[in-house]
C-alpha cells in the first residue's frame, strides 16, 4: 500500500525522480494547513493543504487542489521536484525570458489602447461647435 494513496508505480517513479535530483525526505520540511475555498465543513475542519519546503534550495510549494491530504502530499512533491529541476538545469532563465516577453507585450498593448482612447475622445472645440 502506498503512503500517498496512489499506485505503486507512480510512487516508485516519484522516489526515483527524487533520487535523480538528490532530494532526500530529510531535506523536506512539511506542514499542513487548513484548506480554503469550496468543500464546506470537510475542508474547514481538516488540514489538507500541504506546504513543502526544500531546505537546501529554499524552494517552497503550497498545494491544495485535492480534498485528500495524501494526494496533496504526492502532488506537492511532484511540483517541488519540477521547480528544483528547473533551477538545476537552468531552464529558469528561459522561463523568465518568456514571462518578461509576455509582460512587455501586455505593456505595449496597454499603452496602445490608452493612446487610442485619448485620440477618440472629442475635443472641447468640437463640442462647442455642435451645440448652437
Amino acid at each position: 500500500m502506498s503512503i500517498f494513496n496512489v499506485s505503486d508505480k507512480k510512487e516508485k517513479a516519484l522516489h526515483d525522480r527524487m533520487r535523480e535530483l538528490n532530494v532526500k525526505e530529510d531535506d523536506l520540511e512539511e506542514r499542513f494547513i487548513r484548506s480554503s475555498g469550496p468543500g464546506g465543513q470537510k475542508v474547514n475542519k481538516s488540514s489538507t493543504c500541504v506546504f513543502l519546503r526544500h531546505i537546501p534550495t529554499d524552494t517552497t510549494v503550497k498545494y491544495q487542489k485535492e480534498r485528500s491530504q495524501a494526494l496533496n502530499r504526492f502532488f506537492a512533491r511532484r511540483t517541488l521536484l519540477d521547480q528544483i529541476e528547473l533551477k538545476q538545469n537552468g531552464y529558469i532563465k528561459e522561463e523568465e525570458k518568456r514571462i518578461e516577453k509576455i509582460k512587455s507585450q501586455k505593456r505595449k498593448k496597454r499603452r496602445r489602447s490608452k493612446e487610442k482612447a485619448t485620440t477618440l475622445k472629442p475635443r472641447e472645440s468640437d463640442t462647442e461647435e455642435s451645440n448652437p
